[in-house]
């Protein structure tokens, strides 16, 4: 599909490709990881006031699983129990950690008027897959355990992430239903990666050859798989689930300039033809991971509390 970036994104693709950043191939992981959180802090607007974040701790199946907890200046609560989003933050399983999303939370708490509780789960290659899968339904099933103590409903526990974690998202809300425990409540799928096939129209498409671009995905992919069988396995490729009835009500956001753009938007076809309840939204206009980067692009800001509004509307 023809692909017209937004000026303030075509603004920002320029001054990135000019700046002579290393591709992420060309990187370590841990290089990688570096250069990463650097474009984050750049790109991030002053995040909102909030009542408190503080450092948490879950139990995971290679031991603690860290976590950041945020709870905005107004929070919704009956009984003296919040609704809860658990977020996975993205980085294609290799990149990211709860400092590069941190912004993104803090905004996600204060414009859902909810809980937000983010996932450090486990990056490759150091721990390939399932690691990630692992950790994020230890973390889920964690929070859910001990909603009381958190001052969480649980029947409002949602699970949320970008990309990657929106991958690990739509995989804890598959494994919940078909374990029958926790119930989820809902989840936000923000320009999910849900199949490793990366057979799309949109993977081969000039246009979304942007940031993330199709030779990083083989990189953050080699990094992170153990090899070819660990394609067709849902629990990486989520897609590859047939069965799409029962899942939770779903938020799924896709960009424009994306090479996952058509496997979210098929994502979300299936789940409504399952009869799941979805609000699909799409920015053409945008690329991958415009999401953090509300300093630079005003529609990070929009589609945030966009997603706010879903998350309040929800519950």
């Amino acid at each position: 599909m023809p692909v017209v970036l937004d000026p303030d994104a075509a603004a920002v693709l320029k001054a990135f490709r000019e700046a002579g950043r290393p591709p992420y191939e060309t990187l370590s992981a841990p290089e990688a990881r570096e250069w990463y959180l650097k474009a984050r802090f750049v790109a991030n607007p002053e995040p909102p006031e909030l009542a408190s974040v503080e450092p948490l701790s879950a139990t995971g199946p290679a031991g603690a699983i860290p976590m950041r907890l945020y709870k905005p200046l107004t929070l919704r609560q009956t009984d003296g129990l919040a609704p809860c989003l658990v977020f996975f933050h993205g980085g294609g399983w290799v990149i990211g950690d709860l400092d590069s999303h941190d912004v993104v939370c803090r905004t996600l708490a204060h414009e859902g008027q909810l809980v937000v509780i983010s996932v450090d789960y486990r990056l490759a290659p150091e721990h390939k897959f399932p690691a990630a899968v692992d950790d994020a339904i230890a973390a889920t099933d964690w929070i859910a355990a001990n909603a009381a103590t958190l001052g969480i409903d649980t029947s409002r526990l949602m699970v949320g992430g970008d990309s990657a974690g929106g991958n690990l998202a739509a995989i804890v809300c598959i494994h919940a239903r078909d374990a029958g425990r926790p119930k989820i409540a809902g989840q936000v799928l923000i320009y999910p990666a849900t199949d490793f096939r990366m057979t799309h129209p949109s993977h081969s498409e000039p246009e979304t050859d942007c940031l993330l671009t199709h030779s990083v995905i083989r990189w953050f992919r080699d990094h992170y798989l153990t090899g070819a069988a660990d394609v067709d396995s849902w629990r990486a490729s989520p897609a590859r689930m047939r069965n799409m009835a029962g899942l939770p009500p779903a938020y799924v956001l896709t960009a424009g300039a994306d090479p996952l753009r058509d496997e979210g938007d098929e994502y979300a076809k299936r789940l409504g033809d399952a009869g799941v309840n979805v609000v699909y939204r799409t920015f053409p206009g945008q690329f991958h991971g415009f999401i953090t980067m509300g300093k630079i692009l005003p529609k990070a800001g929009v589609a945030l509390a966009d997603i706010g509004e879903w998350l309040k509307a929800l519950n």
